[in-house]
């Protein structure tokens, strides 16, 4: 017996495909980006807030590359790019997964053009990338309040010491 692929993977795009499928999707548009690598439930919760403020959301992805380069550890990302995406997707919250190589979503976010951008409450609206052009253009900046107090970051901590014990 054969099983069909989960209509989640439609919802992982390539970059050079992106202005097709963003002109598909309702507005207002909702942006976001990040590593992502082990999903919990402060992502989920920050994602489903973040879709709130509008009717599509898309997610911009970091790629294994651009991870390696914000120095989170030799070992990271723990999930490649093509299993974070497939994840995000799988979330009713998120209508588009695309990613970037580079680091900073900057060239992404212009090509997106948002309605609404949006970060985790560790960043203030003044230093969230891309926020003056959004702004420029009409739109909304938000940087959402963490819920939960969770971290991948913490979470590879604690599953390491486990490991020593």
């Amino acid at each position: 017996m054969s099983y069909p692929l989960p209509d989640f993977t439609d919802k992982v795009c390539a970059p050079e495909a992106l202005a097709e499928r963003l002109a598909a999707l309702p507005r207002p548009l909702v942006f976001t980006n990040g590593c992502f690598d082990i999903l919990h439930r402060g992502h989920v919760t920050y994602l489903a807030q973040a879709r709130a403020l509008g009717a599509s959301l898309v997610v911009g992805l970091n790629t294994d590359a651009s991870v390696k380069r914000q120095g989170k550890g030799d070992d990271r990302p723990i999930n490649n790019e093509q299993n974070r995406a497939a994840v995000l997707a799988a979330l009713d919250s998120v209508s588009l997964v695309t990613w970037f190589d580079s680091d900073t979503p900057a060239a992404l976010i212009e090509l997106v053009q948002p309605d609404v951008l949006v970060k985790g409450g560790d960043w203030s609206v003044a230093n969230i990338v891309g926020s003056a052009e959004t702004l420029a253009r009409g739109g909304e900046v938000h940087s959402i309040p963490f819920l939960f107090d969770t971290s991948t970051t913490a979470t590879i901590k604690k599953i390491r010491t486990a490991e020593g014990e």
